[in-house]
């Protein structure tokens, strides 16, 4: 059994497509509305099979004032290495996207830090 993707409520799709694909070269498939239930998605494929499915509804809204609150916590990218978490970490800081942790090793033996996407949600980058 494997998880094939995880769903996330947007408010803006077309910023989160271009940010999951630029920095974790990220595949998009085309645009999917339904003008019906006034619903757009983006699947975005990553290099080892795992999808993301990028929502957006305008009756659903999402406040994230809090960095952390119940749901899904966070979602982890393995870069391969230290040297790849230091720099993609490093692209960040200077594209001014926001890191809430600092490259370190943790408990469990990860070396990581953690970013916030454009709507807030947490990013681990493994190594």
């Amino acid at each position: 059994m494997e998880i094939t993707h995880i769903g996330i409520w947007v408010n803006d799709l077309d910023a989160m497509k271009a940010f999951y694909t630029h920095y974790f070269k990220g595949v998009s498939d085309e645009k999917y509305t339904n003008s019906i239930k006034k619903f757009e998605s983006y699947f975005i494929t990553f290099e080892n099979g795992a999808k993301l499915e990028l929502m957006h509804k305008k009756s659903i809204s999402k406040d994230r004032n809090k960095e952390e609150q119940k749901g899904i916590a966070h979602i982890a990218f393995s870069l391969g290495s230290k040297d790849e978490v230091l720099l993609l970490t490093e692209q960040f800081r200077s594209d001014g996207i926001r890191i809430v942790g600092e490259p370190r090793t943790t408990g469990d033996g990860y070396f990581e830090s953690v970013v916030l996407d454009v709507e807030g949600n947490r990013i681990e980058l493994l190594a």
